[in-house]
């Protein structure tokens, strides 16, 4: 792995302003494009004041008004929707399930939700749709409430749809009340012939149960008889009386409460009986007096049944509008898929950073900024987004690029003894591009590490790096060397002795390095979990679709000295939930590893060891 990382590099040369190893050729485009860039600076900065205001008077005249791009509730679909109803405060929810871990797709849901929220000097409700208990575990709560605080979002109130039932169970009676709902005891199979399904094929006359005849009296009997517990659960249920003509399902007398025999985690043993989410969603939103309830294009349907209990129920109507969800090709989702991953051993656990759960996204070292600059990048319309996994990437390593310090990191050392040499103390930018990230001193010693990859036993016209008799540059070091003689064990490479090469040309390379005396760190490269971009099209399962190399393990890498500091002044960047010295996990100290990867650390770190995992690769694979 450390040579297939490497070898891209072999033939490159370094650009010292971006860390990229890049042709020769590249480099001298890159370096008359900057000279360009800053005589054109010069020359503007001399033009007097009054041709720079005509210029900036023409341009704003000839330029289109545009919308910042970091404004996404400003234009499209989400301005459209505030459009439809313009009011202040504005109020939104994000109203998970408390029965998983939530996913990259989530994250465009809270982003929309508190975003839009935020952009018109509203706020947002974290509501729990907590009405399942047989589901749900307070482990999710935590990791819930985690994410969205990491993310940078602060809700108006953490609530709860339990909260409410009392108030659900009224608004129940009410609706009875109303000749709007009744019990129903009729079967699966019964059921499934009132809709119009006849030998599993729908389009057959839908039709109501006799149990819609029932007086009022009779209902209500019945429904208390339900909440005493006098009936077990699918015995019977609750249904909304609608419209079974409506074209649309959602209108064929839904079930509004049903039996279940469960405790729930909030209110113990109180309640035999559990509102849906049809019945409890739309009035949890009325009770809190959201005015734009925000979700996905799934629950489009439902919003005809969600704008039908609130009218008939006259109580305060929100306005519920429907977005495309983000999905990510080349991975699993679901949390029954997961949990296979995780039980089977496939995964370390549902953080495993090869996943794509949040927990998994940000124990990876992925920062929120990326993410929520990323579901910005990608917009919000009705229609759906499926993204390749290359795409987040590309998002994730543009924003590393201008974020985070630069250290060396070695994968695989191996050492080289350079017998000129005397001990230096080298002073390093965290990064040449950003000044103000500062600098930190290096020891260079006399045996300094570099990565096996960059030696080679044979030299070869096309190789650029170390070989006998061949001479590269080690990044901020004086002089470049010269290897004059190496060891072996067998057929691996021991030791490389070297002498400074102070009379030769510039070097067409160079190469990273650690000083002796190093700490030694365990380095994790994750690689795609699966082989596929449809791992659910595998012949005989997703599982048969795993990439056997998704994870790569160097027990015995290097770090320089800078690590200490940059652990110290985490986070990197400090934006989003991580907006301020010591807030953040370990995970928050990032940094770009010249010439190899963008790394953060593991929750698995001890003060005794070090684990870091890759974030993203310094440029996209060539086989993507």
């Amino acid at each position: 792995m450390a040579d297939a990382l490497a070898e891209n590099t072999a033939k490159l040369q370094l650009d010292e302003e971006t860390g990229e190893m890049v042709s020769k050729g590249e480099l001298k485009k890159r370096m008359a494009k900057r000279a360009k860039k800053a005589a054109a600076a010069k020359a503007k900065a001399e033009v007097p004041a009054t041709t720079s205001a005509l210029k900036a008077a023409q341009k704003k005249v000839e330029a289109p008004k545009t919308v910042e791009p970091v404004n996404m509730f400003a234009q499209g679909w989400l301005d459209d929707v505030y459009k439809e109803r313009p009011v202040k405060p504005v109020v939104t929810r994000f109203p998970p399930e408390p029965n998983g871990y939530l996913h990259i797709g989530h994250a465009k849901a809270i982003a929309i939700n508190f975003g839009f929220a935020k952009f018109h000097g509203g706020e947002c409700y974290l509501r729990f749709d907590d009405t399942n208990p047989e589901a749900e575990d307070e482990k999710y709560f935590t990791a819930i409430k985690e994410i969205v605080e990491w993310l940078g979002f602060k809700p108006k109130a953490v609530t709860y749809s339990s909260d409410n039932f009392d108030k659900l169970y009224q608004k129940a009676e009410e609706l009875i009340k109303k000749e709007k709902a009744y019990v129903c005891h009729c079967g699966v199979e019964e059921l499934k012939a009132q809709r119009g399904e006849i030998d599993g094929i729908q389009g057959g006359p839908r039709f109501r149960c006799k149990h819609a005849e029932q007086s009022v009296g009779k209902n209500l009997e019945e429904f208390r008889a339900m909440r005493d517990g006098k009936y077990k659960p699918k015995e019977a249920f609750l249904r909304m009386k609608q419209n079974i003509e409506d074209g649309n399902p959602q209108m064929w007398d839904l079930p509004a409460y049903r039996v279940l025999d469960a405790e729930h985690h909030r209110t113990g043993p109180k309640w035999k009986i559990y509102p849906t989410y049809d019945f409890t969603h739309c009035l949890c939103d009325s009770f809190e007096n959201i005015t734009h309830s925000l979700c996905t294009t799934e629950f489009i349907q439902s919003r005809v049944s969600y704008e039908w209990l609130n009218k008939t129920l006259e109580v305060y109507e929100p306005m519920q509008r429907e977005y495309g969800r983000l999905s990510i090709t080349g991975t699993v989702l679901s949390k029954r898929k997961i949990a296979k991953l995780v039980n089977e051993g496939y995964v370390r656990g549902w953080d495993d950073p090869r996943l794509f759960t949040l927990i998994g996204i940000k124990r990876r070292g992925v920062p929120p900024g990326a993410i929520l600059e990323f579901v910005n990048e990608l917009g919000v319309t009705t229609a759906p987004t499926n993204i390749q996994l290359a795409r987040l990437d590309q998002t994730v390593r543009r924003y590393l690029e201008i974020t985070v310090p630069r250290l060396m990191l070695v994968l695989d050392p191996l050492p080289v003894v350079i017998e000129d040499a005397v001990e230096l103390e080298l002073e390093l930018p965290f990064s040449p591009k950003i000044p103000t990230m500062g600098s930190h001193k290096v020891k260079f010693t006399e045996t300094v590490y570099i990565e096996r990859s960059d030696f080679r036993e044979v030299d070869s016209k096309e190789y650029f790096r170390l070989a006998p008799g061949k001479s590269v540059g080690l990044l901020q070091v004086p002089y470049p060397i010269k290897v004059v003689s190496f060891k072996k064990d067998g057929d691996k490479v021991t030791e490389v002795r070297a002498v400074y090469d102070k009379e030769g040309k510039k070097p067409k390379a160079y190469i990273h390095w650690v000083a002796e005396g190093s700490k030694e760190v365990e380095v994790r490269i994750h690689n795609a979990l699966f082989k596929s971009e449809k791992p659910d099209n595998a012949e005989g399962g997703f599982l048969n679709d795993i990439n056997p190399n998704s994870e790569e393990i160097f027990s015995h890498a290097m770090i320089e000295s800078g690590f200490e500091e940059v652990k110290r002044r985490a986070p990197w960047p400090e934006a989003a939930g991580e907006s301020e010295l010591g807030k953040g996990g370990p995970e928050s100290v990032r940094f770009q590893a010249t010439r190899v990867a963008y790394m953060a650390m593991d929750s698995d770190s001890t003060e005794e060891k070090i684990v870091l995992n890759r974030i993203v690769s310094l440029k996209e694979d060539a086989g993507k």
